[in-house]
């Protein structure tokens, strides 16, 4: 039985638990605001607020656990695309967070 995919909207951990790290020409094909990343290598960024404990996504709004959302969403690297709900992550980000099993 798949998981419904709004589960995201209420949940929001995995985008307070990683650092959201990718290729830097990546956010430039994606048109990502240079103001929200940080250079951590040579070729690679960062979202501002991932490089450090605790982190947070500068791109996302609201309460861990509560109502979220993310502001690029259609334009999200392939670090923010490869987690996917349920997924080891996820499970672990949700733990971090002090957040449920999923139903």
């Amino acid at each position: 039985m798949p998981v419904d995919s709004s589960i995201c909207q209420s949940c929001g951990a995995c985008c307070a638990n990683y650092r959201v790290s990718f290729y830097w020409q990546e956010a430039e094909q994606r048109g990502l605001d240079a103001a929200t990343l940080v250079q951590v290598s040579p070729f690679q960024v960062c979202f501002s607020g991932t490089e450090r404990k605790p982190a947070r996504c500068v791109n996302l709004d609201g309460k861990i656990g509560g109502c979220v959302s993310c502001r690029i969403y259609a334009r999200r690297p392939t670090p923010c695309r490869s987690v996917e709900i349920g997924d080891e992550k996820c499970l672990q980000a949700r733990v971090a967070h002090g957040l449920g099993p999923l139903k």
